[in-house]
């Protein structure tokens, strides 16, 4: 008890640092850079404590006893948004009706896992696990969330790792990498990497409306 006591109050001060403006923080790096934390030992009690109102704004995930904390950059929320524009363009010009879900807490108490997606859709009707999953990663640990989202039974998830745009598809419940999208037929991870890997320096608009333009034309 001593211990988690202890790694409950070393959460507490690292929730302190994120939202205390009064730090020195380098702003080139927070612009790029997600924070992330992990404590180990934890309980799902614990975990449902980081899911609760008070800390909206940090994605929290739990799998095997181990919490991990992470405050998105500016840079990953503007490459969130933008994969958001992106599927929703596709959606409209294909008349699929879609269910943003957002980062919707998905949780399953028996499995012991929770995750918190950066943005997530239910296709053509509203489900209580989503049907896509959309991570976008400017940290460490990579696609080890997948491990989380197969317990969940998410059917499939993007990841945007390395300026890169990696599709996994859930068949015979396990992960396998597609270079297309399950979702959203005929929609390539190629021709989705080229306008996401444009944005930062690009204009949003102008970049989908040639998205959706060079998509009808394949």
């Amino acid at each position: 008890m001593k211990n988690i006591r202890i790694e409950l109050y070393k959460i507490e001060q690292f929730v302190v640092m994120l939202i205390d403006d009064r730090l020195p923080i380098n702003q080139e790096h927070f612009d790029k850079q997600d924070r992330t934390l992990s404590f180990s030992g934890m309980t799902w009690e614990d975990y449902e404590k980081f899911t609760m109102a008070e800390y909206l704004g940090y994605r929290t995930s739990f799998l095997a006893g181990v919490i991990t904390l992470m405050s998105p950059s500016q840079n990953h929320e503007v490459i969130k948004d933008f994969i958001f524009l992106l599927i929703v363009t596709y959606c409209d010009a294909f008349d699929l009706d879609y269910y943003p879900t957002g980062s919707t807490t998905c949780k399953d108490k028996n499995k012991q896992v929770g995750k918190e997606p950066d943005t997530s859709f239910c296709f053509n009707n509203l489900k209580q696990t989503p049907d896509l999953a959309v991570e976008v990663v400017f940290s460490s640990g990579g696609t080890d969330d997948l491990k989380k989202y197969q317990k969940l039974g998410v059917k499939e998830v993007w990841f945007w790792l390395n300026n890169q745009l990696e599709i996994y598809v859930l068949v015979d419940d396990s992960y396998q990498q597609q270079q297309s999208s399950f979702n959203l037929a005929n929609l390539e991870a190629k021709l989705l990497k080229k306008y996401i890997a444009q944005v930062l320096a690009g204009n949003p608009r102008i970049l989908k409306q040639n998205f959706l333009n060079e998509f009808k034309t394949l």
